[in-house]
């Protein structure tokens, strides 16, 4: 299930210099300028039409699982029955994008594996730097597991976005892809991006039963709006990220000068893993405020901005900054460095991790043994399977899931009950709402 998306850009502009030459530096200095505004104008423009492009038209090399009905046995059609009232609401759905780069099709169809539910929508992103043999693997790996065939609830992008990580490249490519899943499918409630060295504490059974309970639109995003050290290290300074505009991988570009800080709207900071409604979504893409795109066009020359602009933009959204929770549900350790990213987990942070009750964890390496640990442990899950849950009704002798029943029927564990304790007790403080998000 291979899905190709492509969009007509206008040709990439003239890249800037610095002046070198110390005779020529008043002259250097007003053309990096003119060169540094006509990027951030190009560039704006640039996300504004690779959106407009990705949501408003169909594709018409789409992967054939739109056109192909699920299996009614795992989507079963019911009667409306008035003799008993359910106890349970019915499960949400969650749409995940899984990235990752070159070498890693094998972690991502792990991690699928672990995720895996087929009330769920997942979307699958290999960057440029991975080769297209990769990719057309990854997509026949997907097409050669029966029960992703009969959901129909798995697809693969054909034509990548590159996306740096330190750039504001991976806000367009969390955009396209977050775009791609409005467009296939209108059922899914939750936007989860998820990396290849992401990996879940809870089985979808526990995540779909906790989230059943809760309104919709929530949104679980850490933030702050104390700026602190990333003013002066990724706030001010200007970046042009190669990411945008060019084909293929290149060093990124370093402005001279430094741009104060905006007057019309708050800065918010974050951590880039989030649960996002499905109605935030859509505001940011389809929407008519155009906060989303003025927020888009400032952060498109700022460094790491998959931090900053979700909280940013629901921050100072009216209508969204009353459902922000401060937590993102996810356990990681942040380094001693100035830069705070997280560092590998391992089996020494195995009982921590499960204690904390969330729901993700990162970053793991490759094929860590604490990653085992929590298939057999944690997950109930055998090397090369699907997590197991309530629509399995094999033999476990010859494969649970080779059976399928309703995928309704949800079948929740010891994962549920450390979630719920972590929600409610985040829930019972008079302060989930942080009040530095919600401001007239």
């Amino acid at each position: 299930m291979l899905t190709q998306h492509q969009h007509q850009l206008p040709p990439p502009s003239p890249r800037p210099t610095t002046p070198t030459a110390a005779a020529g530096k008043d002259n250097g200095s007003r053309t990096t300028k003119i060169s540094v505004i006509l990027t951030v104008s190009f560039f704006s423009l640039l996300f504004i039409l690779t959106l407009s492009s990705s949501s408003s038209s169909p594709n018409s090399s789409s992967s054939s699982s739109a056109r192909v009905r699920p299996d009614p046995r795992l989507f079963p059609a019911r009667r409306p029955t008035f003799s008993k009232i359910p106890s349970d609401p019915a499960p949400p759905s969650v749409a995940y994008l899984i990235t990752g780069s070159k070498g890693d099709s094998g972690r991502i169809l792990r991690l699928l594996y672990a995720v895996y539910h087929p009330k769920n929508r997942y979307l699958l992103h290999l960057d440029p730097s991975a080769a297209p043999a990769e990719r057309e693997r990854l997509a026949l790996a997907v097409e050669s597991v029966p029960v992703f065939r009969a959901a129909q609830n798995v697809d693969v992008i054909g034509k990548p976005d590159f996306a740096y990580r330190r750039g504001s490249s991976p806000v367009a490519a969390t955009l396209h892809g977050a775009s791609l899943l409005l467009k296939l499918s209108k059922n899914w409630d939750w936007f989860v991006r998820l990396g290849a060295a992401d990996y879940p504490l809870v089985t979808q059974d526990d995540l779909l039963h906790i989230f059943s309970y809760l309104p919709k639109g929530l949104n679980f995003v850490s933030h702050s709006n104390y700026i602190g050290w990333k003013e002066s290290r990724r706030l001010k300074p200007i970046i042009v990220d190669p990411g945008l505009y060019l084909a293929e991988k290149s060093y990124m570009f370093h402005a001279t000068q430094r741009r104060p800080l905006p007057t019309s709207f708050k800065l918010f900071t974050g951590s880039s893993f989030s649960f996002l409604s499905r109605n935030f979504v859509e505001h940011c893409i389809l929407g008519t405020d155009n906060l989303p795109r003025i927020l888009l066009m400032y952060f498109s020359n700022t460094m790491s901005s998959i931090t900053s602009y979700f909280p940013t933009v629901l921050c100072n959204s009216p209508q969204f900054n009353r459902t922000v929770i401060n937590q993102d549900l996810q356990y990681k350790i942040l380094d001693q460095s100035f830069r705070q990213e997280p560092r590998a987990l391992n089996s020494t942070d195995f009982n921590a991790m499960i204690r904390s009750g969330a729901a993700f964890a990162t970053e793991f390496q490759p094929d860590d043994p604490v990653l085992d640990r929590i298939d057999s442990d944690v997950l109930g899950r055998s090397p090369g399977e699907i997590v197991p849950g309530g629509w399995c009704l094999g033999d476990p002798a010859n494969g649970t899931c080779s059976v399928w029943g309703d995928a309704n029927v949800l079948r929740p564990g010891k994962g549920a009950a450390r979630l719920e304790k972590r929600i409610v007790e985040m829930l019972s403080n008079g302060r989930f709402r942080s009040q530095q998000c919600i401001f007239e």
